[in-house]
């Protein structure tokens, strides 16, 4: 009788413990479980903010110097020894709101491809979501970005600048545009770097010329004429380009008379979303499909 009932237990044993009902190690949301793991993810933006003028006797005021000494380099040398500024109306104002935009993209983009390698303790030792480490680096140079705009601000309101529901909204979508573009390119070449260290490489050449691929020294219309038509459109739908733009639009536009936005801004505004999303896309794709093999590449 007693191996009678250890036969029929056997069954509902294995029957009550079937695979299915078990989650597989590891396993993640993709970018789902960066909510998950809320309380990890505000430890390591509270890591990337605090170390990062460790030691300075600066400190947070190199956020506001970095910029400034930018701006005044581009200024002197765009503005005054070539003398652009003649032909766009405050030119310090749009010079500079696109520098701040242009800032965050190429600190945001080389923090992020660099997140991986460079937790390469945490990655070997525990499990956590991946993505958690181009997301943090993302958001830190996000919360460094504010101190630039909160100057640009200043700035503007010292011209006349006036607050405008067309000029906000104009600001938000520049800064989602470029933050998902940003985490995009993130996911992408952070996962590829682990295996290839040349993709930091090529991201360190490809942000070199990040400053001449969007209107932040120069018009849109002074390439117009320069350009291809179709490579002309292609250049007004970069993302960066649109972001850029908005951003002119809700800084420099409200203080000039004429202010030159590219045609078809909403259409390219789409498009550049699109665009954006897509990016987001493939990166969370390749980021997915090479992580399994980070800790053995690390």
């Amino acid at each position: 009788m007693a191996r009678m009932r250890e036969h029929t237990a056997a069954p509902v044993l294995e029957a009550s413990h079937k695979p299915s009902k078990y989650t597989i190690p590891g396993a993640s949301r993709w970018l789902l479980d960066v909510f998950r793991y809320r309380h990890l993810l505000s430890l390591l933006l509270k890591k990337g903010t605090t170390t990062r003028y460790y030691g300075s006797v600066l400190g947070w005021a190199w956020s506001y110097v970095k910029p400034a000494a930018q701006f005044f380099m581009y200024y002197f040398i765009f503005g005054k020894v070539l003398q652009i500024d003649k032909g766009v109306d405050l030119f310090p104002i749009y010079l500079f709101s696109g520098i701040v935009l242009l800032n965050f993209f190429n600190e945001a983009t080389k923090a992020a491809t660099n997140s991986i390698t460079g937790n390469a303790a945490l990655v070997k030792k525990i499990y956590l979501p991946r993505e958690l480490f181009p997301v943090s680096a993302i958001g830190s140079a996000f919360i460094h970005f504010v101190p630039q705009i909160v100057l640009l601000f200043v700035v503007c309101l010292v011209f006349g600048w006036q607050f405008t529901w067309a000029g906000l909204i104009s600001m938000l979508f520049a800064v989602v545009i470029v933050f998902v573009f940003t985490l995009g390119l993130g996911l992408f070449f952070g996962a590829i770097n682990v295996a290839y260290r040349d993709a930091k490489n090529i991201i360190d050449v490809a942000l070199m010329f990040s400053i001449w691929m969007s209107p932040v020294m120069y018009t849109h219309e002074m390439i117009r004429g320069v350009l291809p038509a179709w490579l002309y459109n292609v250049y007004l739908v970069n993302p960066m380009t649109v972001g850029v733009e908005l951003f002119h639009g809700a800084f420099w536009g409200p203080l000039v008379s004429n202010p030159s936005a590219p045609d078809y801004l909403l259409t390219n505004t789409i498009a550049a979303m699109g665009i954006t999303l897509g990016t987001l896309l493939i990166g969370q794709i390749v980021f997915r499909r090479l992580e399994g093999n980070f800790a053995q590449d690390l």
